[in-house]
């Protein structure tokens, strides 16, 4: 258990370099994420015999990748970092991988803003090919989790997002403080555990769009609560009653909108 709390002191967020240029796990881990929804979607598209061919899958992900990328910078930068000003100022420096002459990389990205960039990508991919909107994101619903895994497994591996105080044994020392490796809890409730729910519940589905309706309200709620375990961004810190986040509060606005459109969608079902 040791080494297990003194992991950041023994591991290198570093995978390994190619001249001056340094490969994170971070940068490593969003790849697998990326490409392990991708053919997640292929194997259910293969077993439960989907009306979408591996070709338009594919450009189906390409679609999404543009939205997701475009949406999680976009997004942190609009509701996360405090020089949001300057950016929308200098649209030029938002994806801009380096700083005084050195590649340092892109970081900061907001899931919510995936979220967004994500729908956008499916819309338009929809509407070109002419295809159910709510289909491809019932789709994605079920691909996406287990991916997301890699997710925060990269951002625990490049000490990022970490989370808050504690005295529990199985805690990791951060700068000489014993933390709640927060990233990993995130990986088990937003990933695995999202997964299993959907995956069980997708052969009951009643409409299509209830399964990331679902997806939606889950993640929102397991969001919710991984936040009481995570850090509140430095710059941010607690913005509503003293203890809620903007992870939280976007939550709870998740978890709003998806639950309307779950009524409204179910209501339609029925008549």
């Amino acid at each position: 258990m040791n080494y297990w709390n003194h992991i950041y002191q023994n591991f290198s967020p570093i995978a390994f370099k190619i001249g001056s240029i340094s490969v994170h796990w971070y940068g490593i881990m969003y790849v697998l994420a990326l490409l392990s929804a991708l053919y997640i979607a292929k194997w259910f598209v293969k077993h439960d015999k989907l009306p979408i061919t591996q070709q338009e899958l594919d450009n189906y992900f390409i679609y999404v990748e543009i939205g997701v990328i475009l949406g999680a910078r976009l997004g942190y930068i609009i509701f996360y970092d405090p020089h949001t000003s300057y950016y929308l100022m200098h649209p030029w420096q938002i994806f801009n991988p380096f700083m005084d002459g050195r590649f340092v990389g892109i970081s900061g990205m907001s899931y919510h803003g995936a979220a967004i960039g994500f729908l956008l990508g499916s819309y338009l991919f929809a509407k070109r090919y002419k295809m159910d909107f709510w289909f491809l994101l019932d789709l994605a619903a079920v691909s996406i989790p287990l991916g997301y895994i890699f997710g925060r497994i990269g951002n625990f591996l490049n000490q990022r997002l970490i989370g808050r105080v504690t005295d529990e044994p199985w805690g990791i020392y951060v700068n000489g403080v014993l933390r709640h490796p927060s990233q990993l809890y995130e990986a088990f409730l937003e990933g695995f555990l999202i997964f299993i729910v959907l995956f069980l519940y997708k052969k009951h589905r009643k409409f299509n769009g209830e399964l990331i309706i679902l997806y939606g309200i889950l993640y929102g709620i397991a969001r919710f609560i991984a936040e009481f375990y995570r850090q509140p961004d430095i710059q941010l810190g607690f913005l509503c009653c003293g203890w809620m986040t903007m992870g939280q509060i976007l939550s709870i606005i998740l978890i709003f909108i998806s639950s309307s459109f779950y009524v409204y969608k179910n209501a339609k079902c029925k008549t």
